[in-house]
């Protein structure tokens, strides 16, 4: 098989490349910037182009396939040029249902906790010995790539409901045929394709409808809209709710009860989180014993609540988090878990919907329980999407909270970072950006040393 990655420097797309290259195919690809990790490893695997740029002589009658990536234009030469030799074009989602349709397919959905659902699944899967292949978000340890294709009779796959390519404007996760489907929860994201909430929430009703015959749907009863989505929907398929497992915190570890299981993640959201990979673990034969043995030993998914540094005095944080929701959930979980600290809650803010000045007040309240709150979004952010920087008085109250403090400039927000006071605190710094290049890992170690 030959075929031809458009965009293949992406997160998935490169990560698919690799899949593929290992499956044994020819593998060949394309992209107009390519950055570290993707750079470094496709070079490893001998699949890096050797130019960067467009080039539609690299096209040609014998692709077997050409996968279009979601960072590639409608107007790409590469891709006009499949066009007019009639090679089938598929989206990375697309691809990954025409190599998977054979296998027993897990599809975890839902605004948030979905990389984590999905790494406890493969963890649990991992420690019992069984074959799987996957798609998750993120790079997982003990897992040299984010996609695997082979063999094996089961894949878990990471739904995201974002557009599947720039020709197809499905969502992924309504691509993959579910046989077991997973949705974690519903909170409003991806406004620029999803103009409103009901639109968004649709795409869920949509996502359990394309949940095979006879197969599994497990989702979240916590979450009221949720609730009210499944029950409204009559698909004919088994549905199991679940919700948050009895437990106890001591001296900042959470335990399950009964049985006083010791966990290394925590907060009610992974805690849910964990709920789901149980459920779909029981559905793929694993036992409860055999789960919980193994989710102890789980240490969470990258950048999800990742400890970049510690004293018997103050822990800092890196999370993903950047919607609302998950702002929310993460603040509470390091909250709930060391009540008896202070917090000093930190965001990057940076996407699309974030940065909209209507969706902006979605942010109401999110950060209510931080001792100290901080918003950060870099000038250079508002001028690469041409959009009007926000005043801070904007901020302050979209948020709802008078005492936030908003930095534009990232020399700024870090000198203030270093000048607060650290006696019996944590901090978190959460974004799905970078904070505009600054050192986290030298930030926390210095913090953490003073």
């Amino acid at each position: 098989m030959r075929i031809h990655l458009i965009a293949i420097g992406g997160s998935a797309m490169h990560n698919l490349a690799i899949a593929l290259k290992q499956k044994g195919f020819q593998v060949s690809g394309s992209d107009d910037a390519i950055y570290d990790p993707a750079k470094s490893r496709l070079e490893k695997h001998g699949i890096l182009p050797a130019e960067l740029g467009w080039d539609e002589s690299r096209i040609d009658a014998g692709l077997d396939a050409v996968i279009l990536g979601m960072h590639a234009r409608e107007d790409n030469p590469e891709l006009a040029r499949a066009k007019a030799l009639g090679l089938k074009i598929y989206s990375y989602p697309e691809y990954i249902y025409e190599q998977s349709k054979d296998k027993l397919r897990v599809v975890i959905g839902g605004s948030h906790g979905k990389t984590t659902i999905t790494s406890m699944i493969l963890h649990v899967l991992k420690a019992s010995g069984k074959q799987f292949d996957y798609l998750v978000g993120a790079q997982l340890e003990g897992f040299e790539t984010m996609v695997s294709l082979t063999d094996a009779p089961v894949i878990v796959i990471e739904g995201d409901e974002y557009l599947s390519s720039p020709i197809d404007r499905r969502p992924k996760f309504h691509l993959y045929k579910a046989n077991i489907g997973v949705i974690s929860g519903i909170a409003w994201d991806h406004i620029n394709v999803f103009p409103t909430f009901e639109i968004y929430k649709k795409q869920f009703d949509l996502f359990i409808e394309t949940i095979c015959a006879g197969g599994t749907l497990i989702y979240s009863k916590d979450d009221a809209e949720l609730e009210q989505l499944v029950t409204s929907n009559q698909k004919q398929i088994e549905k199991i709710p679940y919700s948050v497992p009895a437990h106890v915190i001591e001296h900042g570890r959470t335990y399950l009860t009964p049985g006083h299981t010791a966990l290394q993640i925590f907060g009610m959201h992974n805690l849910l989180n964990m709920s789901a990979a149980r459920e779909v673990c029981l559905k793929l034969g694993i036992g409860e014993e055999a789960f919980y043995r193994a989710i102890s030993t789980f240490k969470g998914a990258s950048k999800r609540l990742e400890l970049l540094a510690s004293s018997d005095r103050m822990n800092v944080y890196k999370d993903f988090a950047h919607s609302p929701s998950k702002l929310k959930a993460t603040i509470a979980a390091v909250k709930s878990q060391y009540p008896e600290r202070k917090l000093i809650a930190c965001v990057e803010l940076h996407t699309f919907s974030s940065l909209n000045k209507d969706f902006l007040a979605e942010y109401a309240g999110t950060m209510d329980l931080a001792d100290e709150a901080i918003v950060f979004i870099s000038d250079k952010t508002f001028e690469q999407k041409r959009l009007q920087p926000f005043h801070y008085k904007e901020v302050q109250i979209s948020f709802n909270n008078l005492n936030l403090h908003f930095f534009k400039d990232v020399e700024t927000l870090e000198k203030h970072l270093r000048s607060l006071d650290y006696g019996l605190t944590n901090l978190l710094l959460m974004s799905s950006g970078n904070f505009a290049g600054m050192d986290l890992g030298k930030l926390a170690d210095d913090l953490i040393k003073d």
